[in-house]
């Protein structure tokens, strides 16, 4: 039975009627967990659409919240929300609410994938690229930014420049031509939802509600990628995870000169065990993440 259907959820089909389509999502009730295990149930179980319907409405809202963090990359905003829908319709075509999770939890990542692949495909290769550098930094490099307080419009600094290659673990130039192509690009909050000026954007991101429940994802979802990455470790040697830890995971990472030294080994070879445990905990992520279906 097929739910990709076009009546599925409200159309949106351009920035002028966003406000309308906001009203509308706004209509749909938010689930208490017990009856969205239900709903879920019935679609699993017995293909029951309006089950299907009734969990993907009930996280437009959230879709929309998603999206809205996508704004700065110049693409329209009801674009970022349709793909986030099909992401969201595919988050409940997959959805095994024995697996104990919340649906926001296990959506969030199918919604940002969405989005996430239609940025890239929206943005030229010439414009963006597609190394994995360069990918790691167009979904990053403005929450960076943003915790080490470069948010002025124009060049980095060599400091900031240092820190964010740093942290990224990417080439200093890959920062500042990425840096260049993207900044400038952010609307502010308060800019009309329409040329006419009706409402604002934070008008339909307040809801308190619709906060409760993003706030509520937020947190599950973190709680789920915290517990994979800890499962994920226990397939590293005490000397991996120390480096892992030390190099990836820490605030304030230690160099590879730091772990030579602790060590008593080459940073060559310090470099050589972070990549290769690395390597090691990017597949048993993977497969953790493969057993509770949140990729296939």
């Amino acid at each position: 039975m097929c739910l990709m259907k076009n009546n599925m959820i409200p159309a949106i089909s351009n920035e002028g009627n966003l406000s309308s389509y906001m009203r509308q999502i706004k209509k749909f009730p938010l689930l208490e967990a017990k009856n969205e295990y239900m709903l879920a149930k019935a679609w699993k179980e017995q293909g029951d659409v309006k089950a299907a319907h009734k969990l993907v409405t009930s996280h437009l809202r959230l879709v929309a919240k998603i999206a809205s963090g996508y704004r700065g990359y110049g693409l329209p905003l009801s674009d970022l929300i349709s793909e986030g829908n099909i992401g969201m319709m595919h988050a409940v075509k997959r959805f095994e609410p024995e697996k104990g999770f919340r649906l926001a939890t296990y959506a969030m990542w199918w919604i940002k994938a969405s989005i996430q692949e239609y940025i890239l495909r929206s943005w030229s290769l010439v414009k963006i690229g597609t190394t994995a550098a360069q990918k790691k930094l167009f979904f990053n490099l403005k929450k960076i930014k943003s915790k080490i307080s470069a948010l002025d419009e124009g060049d980095l600094t060599p400091e900031q420049v240092d820190k964010i290659s740093t942290e990224l673990s990417v080439p200093k130039k890959e920062v500042v031509s990425m840096n260049r192509r993207i900044s400038g690009s952010d609307y502010s909050l308060n800019a009309p939802v329409t040329k006419d000026g009706e409402g604002e954007w934070q008008d339909w991101l307040e809801d308190e509600t619709q906060n409760q429940e993003a706030t509520f994802a937020d947190t599950e979802e973190y709680l789920l990628k915290k517990n994979i990455m800890e499962d994920a470790l226990k397939v590293l040697s005490d000397r991996e995870k120390d480096i892992i830890y030390e190099r990836q995971l820490n605030e304030k990472p230690l160099t590879l000169e730091d772990l030579s030294i602790r060590y008593g080994v080459s940073r060559e070879r310090i470099r050589q065990i972070e990549s290769k445990a690395f390597e090691k905990l990017q597949i048993e992520m993977k497969v953790r993440a493969k057993e509770i279906n949140l990729i296939k």
